[in-house]
């Protein structure tokens, strides 16, 4: 792992190109500064807008975004890049989980949070990103520059004078952290860390000082070196034949399930983003394979009227549509109904199966797990 706060030892790495988009393709990145000029306006030669184009050189063109003091002002560079769109969130973990996903689709993810409260939030979903080998760049809007090295207690802290404890749990579960509270080296640790996260395929940490985006800098005003790394593409003969096992492997199954709920509290955010999705929420009432593992009234939760939500959050506003079924017919019809005449909205398809309504395979499975966690400790 490795970590640098202020300086690198290692030569600029802004020599780049590349996010590895779905279906095993390669997209380059822009390989050259745009032919009308090679200079950068002075209101847009700052750190916030130059992490803004790096990102879009890469392919990132929505970032997932909770706003928090330390990171507002970042945003606001952020926003004002035309080929960035800003995505809202409800919380961090969910922004997290949505630059995951949106990693998996286009070759590379981003997110921005606030200064440890925000950091620790969206931890989860980024140890998640590294164990699933996914480039997901987290960047966290950081104290002032002016109290590093302080006595200073801050909000968003622990109550303590030392502001690294978000970096080192980050340094777990990412593959390079930058602490950027000086604009001198600034470029260079937004490429180390932008680059890293492509050539190793895992998540960076990028935090930013809050007193800085807005600032302008000489480095800032001209067209950086382009991304230039080798392109990673897919085992075409290994990719088609895990397709057809899995495909093979579907059709086998009695009871094959492709579908799942969503993180509730973001429903706001797809309807107000226009999202024409269909989500499958499918509720038994408890956690099953929880109970296949181990029964206890623990695994039994208060029902909610989901359907009912959904329609709260839409509130009139935006294209959204819901269904409540509860058997095969139902289903059948209300995928009809989400694919024809409400293709233009965001349906939301709430199933109601019996809590005891599992497989053969999830039953033995939760027995094995059983057995393998309740084993006696071995003798001393």
């Amino acid at each position: 792992m490795d970590t640098v706060i202020g300086s690198i030892d290692t030569c600029n790495p802004a020599t780049g190109d590349i996010c590895r988009p779905p279906n095993g393709t390669v997209s380059t990145v822009q390989t050259s500064p745009p032919a009308h000029s090679t200079t950068i306006s002075p209101c847009d030669a700052t750190l916030g807008r130059y992490l803004a184009r790096r990102l879009v050189e890469i392919g990132v063109t929505d970032v997932f975004s909770v706003p928090g003091d330390f990171n507002l002002t970042l945003l606001d560079h952020l926003i004002a890049e035309p080929s960035l769109k800003l995505i809202g969130c409800c919380n961090e973990l969910n922004a997290g989980y949505a630059a995951d996903g949106y990693a998996r689709s286009r070759g590379v993810g981003a997110c921005v949070v606030t200064f440890t409260v925000g950091g620790l939030s969206v931890l989860n979903a980024i140890a998640g990103a590294y164990s699933e080998n996914l480039p997901l760049i987290c960047i966290v809007g950081g104290p002032n520059s002016n109290d590093y090295g302080t006595s200073r207690i801050l909000h968003h802290t622990i109550g303590l004078p030392d502001f690294t404890q978000e970096l080192r749990c980050f340094q777990a579960v990412t593959c390079y952290q930058a602490v950027i509270n000086n604009l001198e080296e600034a470029h260079e640790l937004i490429d180390t860390a932008i680059s890293t996260a492509l050539k190793e395929s895992k998540p960076v940490y990028i935090s930013i000082s809050c007193n800085l985006p807005a600032i302008p800098m000489p480095t800032f005003s001209r067209h950086p070196v382009p991304f230039s790394l080798a392109p990673k593409v897919s085992n075409l003969m290994g990719l088609d034949a895990a397709v057809e096992a899995a495909a093979e492997f579907l059709n086998r199954a009695v009871k094959p399930v492709l579908v799942g709920g969503p993180k509730m509290r973001d429903v706001s955010t797809m309807i107000r983003c226009g999202q024409k999705t269909i989500i499958f929420l499918i509720n038994n009432g408890g956690y099953t394979i929880e109970v296949e593992i181990h029964d206890g009234p623990y695994n039994v939760i208060k029902n909610w009227n989901y359907t009912a939500f959904v329609e709260a959050i839409h509130n009139g506003e935006g294209k959204c549509w819901t269904a409540k079924v509860r058997c095969e017919d139902e289903l059948v019809k209300a995928i009809s109904t989400a694919t024809n005449e409400e293709k233009e909205s965001f349906c939301f398809i709430e199933v109601i199966v019996h809590k005891d309504d599992t497989s053969k395979e999830l039953l033995e499975w939760g027995s094995r797990v059983s057995a393998a966690n309740s084993r006696p400790p071995n003798p001393q």
